[in-house]
């Protein structure tokens, strides 16, 4: 049996020294107890009934003042607040004051848990053993993050295990979007004491079918409504991506980042060359492409992303083989986030750890298949640090 492995941490670690020297400063202090108990305050506000049920925010935090915030509506992250480099708890993730701003959002991904399928498959059809399968199209011609109604539109069983421990169950139904078998998935979120974000995903089947799992957390780390993310440092530890067709369907091809705007090993802007007259680029309407990992082991960090006015440095560990880097060239002011600041343009981007993007249809690929008696896991880890 192929072992499939996924999953996602996000660490913080040297940063919470700076955020308890920054409680002994009264000015600072009152910032980050205003922020902390405003991530309670809006509890309230995600209460809601969809579907028939109870949705809810979960706060967890650690013994050193991180906070994180999730609701089961989508098994969205909502919130994360993470030291800068002056101690100032800043909230890297993009996301509502309220549930109803995420079922009302033109973007459905937002901080969500992606399913079953995260990333494209080309005109939502696919072969299991010979027999054909039509997933729903939400990205015409194709299927994306799941189809219509991805586990991003779904109200997720939650439970506080602990302070700093929530889990998120869902049963997804035979054929729920296209989709073979009955998909029992749980996902973990948690804070651990040495301020890591975790994130553990599992799933089982009954009947042979394709998984491919993410969260799509949308990142900016000066802070979200603090401007472009253009400035941020990248650094990825990809030889290859994946060039992709107008519909950003994988051509099926391997190429070389050396000599394009694709090469990020060593660290550079994502506005550096996003302009930059080159087909992919224009194509994707700048980064939205799947780096084809050099090692995806969780020994060594895969990506490494800087606030150029935080100093909060992001690095990626993965035991996924794929990257779906998004530069946020979609996004168009069109929402309303946390505090009415509104999603412009290029402020924000993302890094999924997947499988890759359409792999049913491409052999070549690893494989996204779960047969019944296997079980899928994941982890990836975003560990977060400041730099001077």
């Amino acid at each position: 049996m192929r072992k499939l492995i996924k999953g996602i941490y996000l660490t913080i670690l040297p940063a919470c020294s700076l955020y308890l020297a920054a409680c002994n400063q009264n000015s600072t202090s009152q910032k980050n107890t205003t922020m902390a108990d405003s991530t309670q305050t809006t509890a309230s506000a995600f209460e809601k009934t969809i579907d028939g049920k109870q949705t809810h925010l979960f706060t967890i935090k650690n013994k050193n003042g991180i906070i994180a915030t999730i609701t089961n509506y989508g098994g969205r992250v909502v919130s994360l607040l993470v030291p800068d480099k002056n101690g100032k708890l800043t909230d890297v993730v993009l996301g509502f004051d309220d549930v109803e701003g995420f079922e009302k959002s033109t973007e459905r991904y937002y901080g969500a848990t992606i399913g079953r399928y995260g990333n494209r498959i080309a005109k939502g059809h696919f072969k299991i053993d010979g027999k054909d399968y039509q997933s729903s199209i939400n990205n015409t011609p194709n299927m994306l993050h799941g189809g219509k109604h991805g586990f991003q539109e779904v109200v997720w069983d939650g439970k506080m295990i602990d302070s700093s421990t929530v889990e998120l169950t869902y049963l997804s139904k035979d054929m729920e979007e296209g989709f073979p078998g009955n998909l029992n998935v749980k996902v973990i979120y948690s804070l651990t004491e040495d301020n890591s974000f975790k994130c553990q995903y599992e799933a089982t089947t009954d009947k042979k079918t394709v998984v491919n799992l993410t969260n799509h957390a949308f990142f900016n780390l000066n802070g979200e409504g603090s401007g472009t993310i253009l400035n941020h440092l990248v650094q990825i530890d990809a030889d290859n991506y994946l060039p992709v067709d107008a519909g950003l369907i994988p051509t099926g091809k391997f190429e070389k980042v050396a000599g394009t705007p694709f090469d990020f090993t060593k660290p550079e802007t994502i506005g550096k060359r996003i302009n930059d007259d080159n087909v992919q680029l224009k194509d994707g309407k700048g980064y939205d492409h799947n780096f084809v990992l050099n090692k995806h082991d969780l020994s060594t960090p895969i990506a490494t992303v800087v606030g150029d006015k935080s100093g909060i440095k992001m690095e990626v560990f993965t035991e996924e083989p794929g990257l779906q880097f998004y530069s946020g060239n979609f996004m168009q002011a069109k929402n309303a986030m946390k505090r009415g600041i509104k999603d412009e343009y290029r402020t924000s981007f993302a890094m999924e750890t997947q499988h890759f993007p359409d792999s049913p249809n491409q052999p070549q690929f690893p494989s996204t298949e779960l047969k019944p008696g296997d079980t899928y896991k994941t982890q990836s880890l975003y560990k977060f640090s400041v730099v001077k």
